[in-house]
C-alpha cells in the first residue's frame, strides 16, 4: 500500500521568501522516491496557531505522515514541538527517540533537537530539523518503521508483535 504524506517547512525566512526551501523539497523527493504520495505542501512562518492550522489541514487533505521540518532548535521563536504537542492525540516517544540515537551517530548535535512525534486522527506527525541534510537523514533513520506504524494507525495490520515469518 502507498501512503499519503504532507510536508510543512516552518520558517520564517522561508515563509517570507528570503530564503529557498530547500529542506521541504528534499523531504518530498525523499518519500516521493520510496513510493509516498503527496496530497499536501505548506510554508509557514514560526507561528505557533498558523502551524498548528497547518497540521490539521494537512490531516484533513488526507496525509498519513506529516513531516514538519524547522523550528525545532533552542531558538526563541522556534516552537514547532509546542505547536505540536497542542495538536496530537497521542505522543509516540520512540520515533522521536529512534531519529535522535540514529543520527547521533552522524553528529552527536542531533541530541540538541527538541523534535517530537505523534499522532493526530489518522495522521503521524514527526518533527524534524530545518536543514536539508538533517531533515533526510531523520526521515531517513525512521522509514524502515514507517511501514508497518502507519499500517497499524490505519488499521490495515491488526498484530504488532512478530509473526514467525519475521
Amino acid at each position: 500500500m502507498s501512503f499519503t504524506f504532507a510536508v510543512i517547512t516552518c520558517s520564517d525566512k522561508c515563509s517570507q521568501g528570503l530564503r529557498e526551501d530547500l529542506s521541504g523539497k528534499q523531504l518530498i523527493d525523499t518519500l516521493q522516491a520510496q513510493g509516498f504520495l503527496k496530497v499536501y505542501y505548506k510554508i509557514v512562518p514560526d507561528e505557533k496557531q498558523q502551524i498548528k492550522e497547518a497540521i490539521i489541514e494537512a490531516a484533513r487533505a488526507g496525509a498519513n505522515l506529516i513531516l514538519t521540518t524547522g523550528g525545532t532548535g533552542f531558538y526563541q521563536r522556534d516552537i514547532t514541538p509546542e505547536a505540536t504537542l497542542e495538536v496530537i492525540e497521542k505522543q509516540t516517544p520512540g520515533i522521536s527517540e529512534l531519529i535522535r540515537y540514529e543520527t547521533g551517530k552522524i553528529t552527536k548535535r542531533s541530541y540538541l533537537s527538541r523534535g517530537i512525534s505523534g499522532i493526530y486522527k489518522n495522521s503521524l506527525i514527526i518533527n524534524l530539523p530545518g536543514s536539508p541534510k538533517a531533515a533526510v537523514e531523520c526521515i531517513q533513520a525512521v522509514l524502515p518503521i514507517l511501514d508497518h506504524g502507519l499500517n497499524i494507525l490505519l488499521e490495515n495490520e491488526r498484530e504488532c508483535g512478530r509473526n514467525s515469518n519475521s
